[in-house]
């Protein structure tokens, strides 16, 4: 319910004073309840409660959230919020040579033979390693060594479009 003072302001249900979209009105009072050095930077909800107490205005909500999420001051600061990562688990331990191998690539080398990026095998048992240009791997492994029951990547997305080209 919206009432008038005698003093000329209008207030709220609640006695919170209605903010109108005036000139920047609306975004001095979410400064003054987020910047200030009282405030310290709250997030989207704490500065929502803190205008909330004494101020109403349509979609406050969303604007205090449009300014939380640009403030420079909270971008820099702001921490990663995801679950922490869990512990590693250590690779099995192969039985034979070539059981195995791990794989990564060399890339932007200069050009040598029409080739500026090298595939790298290294044997988890012997720790062999062949150095390729890519698109040579079953000449200089397969051939070698036969099918291999599991390859270990770092997962780099560059290896694994590569990879896909080059298997």
């Amino acid at each position: 319910m919206v009432g008038l003072l005698s003093d000329g302001l209008v207030v709220t249900k609640g006695k919170r004073l209605y903010v109108p979209s005036f000139d920047n009105l609306r975004r001095e009072v979410m400064k003054e309840c987020h910047d200030s050095k009282w405030a310290g930077h709250p997030g989207i909800h704490r500065t929502l409660a803190l205008v909330g107490n004494s101020y109403y205005w349509h979609h406050m909500k969303d604007d205090v959230e449009a300014y939380v999420k640009t403030c420079l001051v909270c971008q820099q600061d702001k921490i990663e919020q995801g679950a922490p990562a869990g512990l590693l688990e250590p690779l099995p331990i192969p039985h034979r040579p070539w059981e195995s191998v791990s794989m990564d690539f060399i890339v932007r080398l200069p050009t040598s033979e029409g080739y500026n990026w090298v595939l790298v095998v290294v044997d988890r048992y012997s720790k062999y390693a062949t150095f390729i240009p890519a698109h040579l791997f079953f000449k200089h492994v397969v051939k070698y060594w036969g099918l291999l029951r599991s390859i270990v990547s770092d997962r780099d997305t560059r290896s694994r479009d590569i990879l896909d080209r080059v298997i």
